[in-house]
Protein backbone atom coordinates (compact mmCIF):
# COMPACT_ATOMS: atom_id res chain seq x y z
CA UNK A 1 0.00 0.00 0.00
CA UNK A 2 1.23 3.65 -0.73
CA UNK A 3 1.28 5.70 2.32
CA UNK A 4 -0.30 8.58 2.70
CA UNK A 5 2.02 11.08 3.21
CA UNK A 6 4.01 10.44 0.11
CA UNK A 7 0.78 10.83 -1.69
CA UNK A 8 -0.07 14.36 0.09
CA UNK A 9 4.39 14.85 -1.09
CA UNK A 10 2.97 13.98 -4.75
CA UNK A 11 -0.18 15.55 -5.23
CA UNK A 12 0.21 19.16 -3.79
CA UNK A 13 -2.53 21.23 -2.40
CA UNK A 14 -1.86 24.99 -0.84
CA UNK A 15 -3.14 26.09 2.19
CA UNK A 16 -4.34 29.35 3.36
CA UNK A 17 -7.56 29.29 1.77
CA UNK A 18 -9.51 31.83 3.16
CA UNK A 19 -7.27 34.55 1.49
CA UNK A 20 -8.79 33.37 -1.72
CA UNK A 21 -12.05 32.27 -0.48
CA UNK A 22 -14.20 34.73 -3.65
CA UNK A 23 -11.53 32.91 -6.36
CA UNK A 24 -12.27 29.81 -4.70
CA UNK A 25 -16.27 30.60 -4.86
CA UNK A 26 -15.72 30.92 -8.59
CA UNK A 27 -14.70 27.68 -9.39
CA UNK A 28 -16.69 25.98 -7.01
CA UNK A 29 -19.87 27.72 -8.54
CA UNK A 30 -18.41 26.59 -12.41
CA UNK A 31 -18.48 22.94 -10.88
CA UNK A 32 -22.31 22.87 -9.05
CA UNK A 33 -23.26 24.69 -12.53
CA UNK A 34 -21.75 22.19 -15.11
CA UNK A 35 -22.31 19.28 -13.24
CA UNK A 36 -26.06 20.67 -13.03
CA UNK A 37 -26.19 21.04 -16.52
CA UNK A 38 -24.38 17.38 -17.22
CA UNK A 39 -26.59 15.15 -14.82
CA UNK A 40 -29.43 17.43 -13.59
CA UNK A 41 -30.44 19.75 -10.65
CA UNK A 42 -31.24 16.74 -8.34
CA UNK A 43 -28.32 16.20 -6.04
CA UNK A 44 -29.84 12.88 -5.12
CA UNK A 45 -29.64 11.78 -9.09
CA UNK A 46 -26.62 13.57 -9.33
CA UNK A 47 -23.21 11.95 -7.96
CA UNK A 48 -20.85 14.79 -9.33
CA UNK A 49 -23.50 17.52 -8.41
CA UNK A 50 -23.84 15.79 -4.66
CA UNK A 51 -20.00 15.97 -4.45
CA UNK A 52 -19.77 19.36 -5.72
CA UNK A 53 -22.41 20.66 -3.52
CA UNK A 54 -20.31 18.56 -0.80
CA UNK A 55 -17.16 20.59 -1.83
CA UNK A 56 -18.87 23.89 -1.54
CA UNK A 57 -20.20 23.50 1.69
CA UNK A 58 -16.92 22.44 3.21
CA UNK A 59 -15.48 25.67 2.02
CA UNK A 60 -18.38 27.48 3.83
CA UNK A 61 -19.87 28.89 0.32
CA UNK A 62 -23.18 30.23 0.90
CA UNK A 63 -26.76 28.46 0.56
CA UNK A 64 -27.49 31.08 -2.04
CA UNK A 65 -24.74 30.98 -4.26
CA UNK A 66 -24.93 27.14 -4.23
CA UNK A 67 -28.81 27.27 -5.40
CA UNK A 68 -27.39 30.74 -7.51
CA UNK A 69 -25.27 28.13 -9.71
CA UNK A 70 -28.10 25.65 -9.92
CA UNK A 71 -29.97 27.98 -11.83
CA UNK A 72 -27.29 29.17 -14.21
CA UNK A 73 -27.26 25.69 -15.34
CA UNK A 74 -30.38 24.41 -15.94
CA UNK A 75 -32.45 27.90 -16.67
CA UNK A 76 -30.93 28.59 -19.96
CA UNK A 77 -28.06 30.95 -18.79
CA UNK A 78 -25.12 31.10 -21.60
CA UNK A 79 -22.93 31.95 -18.86
CA UNK A 80 -23.63 28.18 -17.56
CA UNK A 81 -22.09 27.22 -20.69
CA UNK A 82 -18.29 25.47 -19.42
CA UNK A 83 -15.99 23.55 -21.40
CA UNK A 84 -13.98 20.63 -19.50
CA UNK A 85 -10.48 20.99 -20.82
CA UNK A 86 -7.42 18.88 -19.45
CA UNK A 87 -3.95 20.54 -20.17
CA UNK A 88 -0.75 18.60 -19.80
CA UNK A 89 2.74 19.49 -19.67
CA UNK A 90 6.18 19.45 -17.68
CA UNK A 91 7.63 21.61 -15.30
CA UNK A 92 11.07 21.91 -14.04
CA UNK A 93 13.52 18.84 -13.42
CA UNK A 94 10.74 16.68 -15.89
CA UNK A 95 7.76 16.95 -13.31
CA UNK A 96 4.54 15.88 -15.24
CA UNK A 97 1.73 18.10 -14.82
CA UNK A 98 -2.08 17.66 -15.10
CA UNK A 99 -4.39 20.84 -15.15
CA UNK A 100 -8.44 20.43 -15.06
CA UNK A 101 -9.95 23.27 -16.13
CA UNK A 102 -13.46 24.78 -16.99
CA UNK A 103 -13.94 27.59 -19.35
CA UNK A 104 -16.22 29.78 -21.28
CA UNK A 105 -13.34 30.31 -23.65
CA UNK A 106 -10.89 27.67 -24.65
CA UNK A 107 -8.52 30.20 -26.55
CA UNK A 108 -8.01 32.32 -23.56
CA UNK A 109 -7.30 29.57 -21.18
CA UNK A 110 -5.04 27.56 -23.50
CA UNK A 111 -2.77 30.78 -23.87
CA UNK A 112 -3.25 31.56 -19.78
CA UNK A 113 -1.98 28.03 -19.18
CA UNK A 114 0.47 27.86 -21.71
CA UNK A 115 2.20 31.12 -20.56
CA UNK A 116 2.26 30.08 -16.77
CA UNK A 117 3.83 26.77 -17.77
CA UNK A 118 6.52 28.87 -20.17
CA UNK A 119 6.95 31.64 -17.28
CA UNK A 120 7.75 29.08 -14.40
CA UNK A 121 10.35 26.87 -16.72
CA UNK A 122 8.24 24.51 -18.06
CA UNK A 123 6.28 23.44 -21.55
CA UNK A 124 2.82 22.61 -22.33
CA UNK A 125 2.60 19.27 -24.31
CA UNK A 126 0.17 17.95 -26.47
CA UNK A 127 -2.97 15.93 -25.32
CA UNK A 128 -1.72 12.86 -23.42
CA UNK A 129 1.53 13.69 -23.12
CA UNK A 130 2.24 13.16 -20.03
CA UNK A 131 -1.47 11.12 -18.97
CA UNK A 132 0.84 7.76 -19.02
CA UNK A 133 2.90 8.85 -15.42
CA UNK A 134 -0.75 8.42 -14.01
CA UNK A 135 -3.94 6.77 -13.62
CA UNK A 136 -7.02 8.18 -13.08
CA UNK A 137 -8.90 6.69 -9.45
CA UNK A 138 -11.82 8.05 -7.32
CA UNK A 139 -10.76 9.11 -4.13
CA UNK A 140 -12.55 9.59 -0.76
CA UNK A 141 -10.57 11.48 2.27
CA UNK A 142 -11.63 10.68 5.81
CA UNK A 143 -10.29 12.93 8.66
CA UNK A 144 -8.26 10.05 11.06
CA UNK A 145 -10.85 10.34 13.60
CA UNK A 146 -13.77 8.98 11.54
CA UNK A 147 -12.50 5.16 12.50
CA UNK A 148 -9.55 3.31 12.71
CA UNK A 149 -6.81 2.41 10.33
CA UNK A 150 -8.42 -1.17 10.31
CA UNK A 151 -12.17 -0.20 10.69
CA UNK A 152 -11.65 1.80 7.59
CA UNK A 153 -9.60 -0.74 5.88
CA UNK A 154 -12.19 -3.14 6.13
CA UNK A 155 -15.29 -1.38 5.35
CA UNK A 156 -13.55 0.61 2.01
CA UNK A 157 -12.70 -3.01 0.71
CA UNK A 158 -16.17 -4.14 1.60
CA UNK A 159 -17.41 -1.44 -0.30
CA UNK A 160 -15.60 -1.92 -3.24
CA UNK A 161 -12.26 -0.01 -3.12
CA UNK A 162 -9.60 -0.55 -4.66
CA UNK A 163 -6.62 0.30 -1.05
CA UNK A 164 -6.94 2.52 1.85
CA UNK A 165 -3.89 4.59 2.98
CA UNK A 166 -4.00 5.91 6.57
CA UNK A 167 -1.76 8.19 8.22
CA UNK A 168 -2.15 10.10 11.47
CA UNK A 169 -4.35 12.90 9.71
CA UNK A 170 -6.24 11.13 7.61
CA UNK A 171 -7.51 8.02 5.99
CA UNK A 172 -7.35 8.18 1.68
CA UNK A 173 -9.69 5.67 0.05
CA UNK A 174 -8.82 4.74 -3.57
CA UNK A 175 -11.69 3.46 -5.67
CA UNK A 176 -11.99 2.25 -9.84
CA UNK A 177 -13.59 5.64 -11.47
CA UNK A 178 -16.79 3.81 -12.10
CA UNK A 179 -16.95 2.53 -8.44
CA UNK A 180 -16.28 5.98 -6.82
CA UNK A 181 -20.13 6.80 -6.14
CA UNK A 182 -21.35 3.53 -4.73
CA UNK A 183 -18.14 3.39 -2.61
CA UNK A 184 -18.38 6.86 -1.20
CA UNK A 185 -21.83 6.89 -0.35
CA UNK A 186 -21.02 3.38 1.18
CA UNK A 187 -18.59 5.15 3.51
CA UNK A 188 -20.31 8.23 4.25
CA UNK A 189 -23.54 6.09 5.34
CA UNK A 190 -21.05 4.73 8.11
CA UNK A 191 -18.27 7.34 8.97
CA UNK A 192 -20.39 10.75 8.17
CA UNK A 193 -19.46 13.34 5.03
CA UNK A 194 -16.18 12.94 3.45
CA UNK A 195 -13.86 15.74 3.78
CA UNK A 196 -13.29 15.51 0.18
CA UNK A 197 -14.21 13.53 -2.38
CA UNK A 198 -13.63 13.11 -6.76
CA UNK A 199 -12.24 11.48 -9.15
CA UNK A 200 -8.23 12.26 -9.09
CA UNK A 201 -4.58 11.75 -11.40
CA UNK A 202 -2.85 9.78 -8.97
CA UNK A 203 0.71 9.04 -10.54
CA UNK A 204 2.32 6.01 -10.94
CA UNK A 205 5.93 7.53 -12.10
CA UNK A 206 7.39 10.16 -10.00
CA UNK A 207 10.09 12.28 -10.79
CA UNK A 208 12.37 12.82 -7.42
CA UNK A 209 12.87 16.64 -6.50
CA UNK A 210 15.46 18.20 -4.62
CA UNK A 211 14.58 21.37 -2.04
CA UNK A 212 15.45 23.44 -4.99
CA UNK A 213 14.06 21.98 -7.40
CA UNK A 214 10.51 21.68 -5.21
CA UNK A 215 10.21 25.20 -4.10
CA UNK A 216 10.41 26.04 -8.64
CA UNK A 217 7.85 23.43 -9.01
CA UNK A 218 4.85 24.83 -6.19
CA UNK A 219 5.10 28.08 -7.50
CA UNK A 220 4.50 26.55 -10.95
CA UNK A 221 1.32 24.97 -9.32
CA UNK A 222 0.68 27.80 -7.46
CA UNK A 223 0.52 30.10 -10.68
CA UNK A 224 -1.42 26.87 -12.14
CA UNK A 225 -4.21 27.45 -9.55
CA UNK A 226 -4.58 31.07 -9.46
CA UNK A 227 -5.88 31.26 -12.85
CA UNK A 228 -9.40 31.78 -12.65
CA UNK A 229 -10.27 28.78 -14.95
CA UNK A 230 -8.09 26.10 -13.73
CA UNK A 231 -10.14 23.68 -11.26
CA UNK A 232 -7.77 20.97 -10.19
CA UNK A 233 -3.73 20.34 -10.83
CA UNK A 234 -2.05 17.03 -10.58
CA UNK A 235 1.59 16.59 -10.71
CA UNK A 236 4.13 13.52 -10.11
CA UNK A 237 6.84 15.44 -7.92
CA UNK A 238 8.24 13.17 -5.03
CA UNK A 239 9.77 14.67 -2.25
CA UNK A 240 11.76 13.25 0.63
CA UNK A 241 10.06 13.87 4.33
CA UNK A 242 13.29 15.67 5.53
CA UNK A 243 12.69 18.34 2.57
CA UNK A 244 8.90 18.57 3.16
CA UNK A 245 9.55 19.23 6.62
CA UNK A 246 11.96 22.15 5.69
CA UNK A 247 9.60 23.09 3.01
CA UNK A 248 6.65 23.78 5.39
CA UNK A 249 8.72 24.73 8.47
Amino acid sequence: MAGHSQFKNIMYRKGAQDAKRAKEFTKLGREIQISAKLGGPDPESNPRLRAAIAAARKQSMPKDNIERAIKKATGGDESGDFIEMRYEGYGPGGVAVIVEALTDNRNRTAAEVRSIFSKHGGSLGETNSVAFNFRQVGEVVFPASAAGAEEMFEAALEAGAEDVASDAEAHAVTTAPDDFSAVRDALEQRFGEADRAGLVWQPQNTAPVDEERAQTVFKLIDALEDCDDVQKVFANFEISDEVMERLTA
